[in-house]
């Protein structure tokens, strides 16, 4: 195959190193140029160790401004026609969207990934409806568009966003399992249930303060951390002065933001993810990964990761005491059940989620694309 420039856009840097890593280097594995194109956050020098130009893109990510997105389909198509590319590959919203518009008007094929459905489609309402209809422009020319559950595909579907012969499924961005290991938590300290992810109301955050109330007031021993970034460019980011509020009541540990995710769920003993919807979560994966057991809401993306009773529990979406009561039952579990349900974890993983899996997926869907296109 001749070399081709390929393009990943996606609303964070961080993104890409975090998750699209083996898929950028497989590619140029088989000699293609990898270009970034994404807002800048700090990340692009590691990008750039990785020998993959970056070119800055900014994006309002929580913005509803028709005329700042405008302005952003501008920018597209002014990057894009610049960078001449073979094939972009579009992550999350704003890229998804308008990034996939612009290639469009260019004769630049697309394959999307839809990650999850944001909170356009948690509530219904003008915004869900104006959702809808720029994802039915942005993808009904795409070469391919990638869910991660198959709820969400069926969603789209039943909207006529998409056709079916458009769509597949991913198994997420997959999981390096060498990184991710098993690793016995730390002896002799209190139980340890750790929330691990973007701090947003709607990844059930305030469900899970508290259940961490109300099982506290019979086992008051039992420790709940929260990990993951504050203040993210979300309209259902959770402030920073809530979190500073639970910590001085003595609630939850709050351990900031890492780039590492695995001491911190090293000494955790249960992954806890109360989440109202999901594409298909990574923390869930990680945890499983490393041999934990799982608590999540009954959620689309969370029940494709947790299988009640087998690697971990699932409990009623936006129900504290539900939560509570499965936080007390994975309290009481005899140690050698949850380790059970550890062990079907990893091997669930391993099974279904390994990065391997996802990258031939991207390669087979990627090649397609080129092979059929005139460019």
């Amino acid at each position: 195959m001749n070399r081709k420039t390929i393009v990943f856009s996606v609303n964070a840097c961080w993104n890409l190193l975090n998750f699209r890593k083996p898929l950028m280097l497989a590619l140029q594995d088989r000699g293609h140029r990898v270009v970034a194109l994404a807002p800048e956050d700090g990340h692009a020098t590691g990008l750039a160790a990785l020998d993959i130009p970056f070119v800055p893109l900014p994006i309002d990510n929580a913005g509803l401004s028709p005329v700042a997105d405008l302005a952003l389909l501008a920018r597209y198509r002014a990057a894009l026609r610049r960078l001449k590319p073979d094939l972009l590959l579009g992550y999350t919203i704003k890229p998804n969207v308008y990034g996939s518009i612009a290639a469009h008007s260019l004769g630049i094929p697309v394959i999307n990934t839809i990650s999850g459905l944001g909170t356009a489609f948690m509530r219904p309402g003008p915004l869900a409806v104006v959702a809808t209809g720029l994802y039915r422009l942005a993808l009904r020319g795409s070469s391919r568009v990638f869910f991660q559950n198959d709820e969400d595909r069926a969603l789209f579907l039943a909207k006529k966003i998409v056709r079916p012969g458009q769509t597949g499924l991913a198994p997420g961005s997959g999981i390096d399992l060498d990184r991710f290991r098993p690793k016995e938590a730390p002896a002799g300290r209190p139980f340890t249930f750790l929330f691990l992810g973007r701090l947003l109301w709607d990844k059930g955050i305030g469900e899970y303060v508290e259940a961490a109330r109300r099982v506290r007031a019979s086992r008051p021993e039992a420790r709940f951390r929260l990990l993951g970034f504050a203040g993210a460019a979300n309209r259902t980011a959770v402030g920073r002065g809530d979190i500073d509020t639970w910590v001085a009541e003595g609630l939850v540990d709050y351990l900031g933001a890492a780039d590492d995710v695995r001491p911190h769920v090293a000494a955790a003993d249960c992954i806890v993810l109360p989440s109202y919807r999901e594409g298909l979560p990574r923390a869930l994966l990680e945890g499983a990964a490393m041999g934990r057991p799982l608590i999540a809401a009954d959620a689309p993306g969370c029940r494709d990761v947790v299988s009640h009773g087998v690697n971990g529990l699932l409990c009623a979406v936006r129900d504290p005491q539900a939560l509570a009561e499965a936080m007390l039952a994975m309290l009481a579990m005899p140690e050698e059940e949850r380790r059970r349900m550890g062990a079907a974890g990893r091997s669930m993983v391993e099974a279904r989620f390994d990065q391997k899996i996802v990258v031939d997926l991207y390669m087979r869907a990627i090649e397609a694309a080129l092979a059929r296109s005139p460019r």
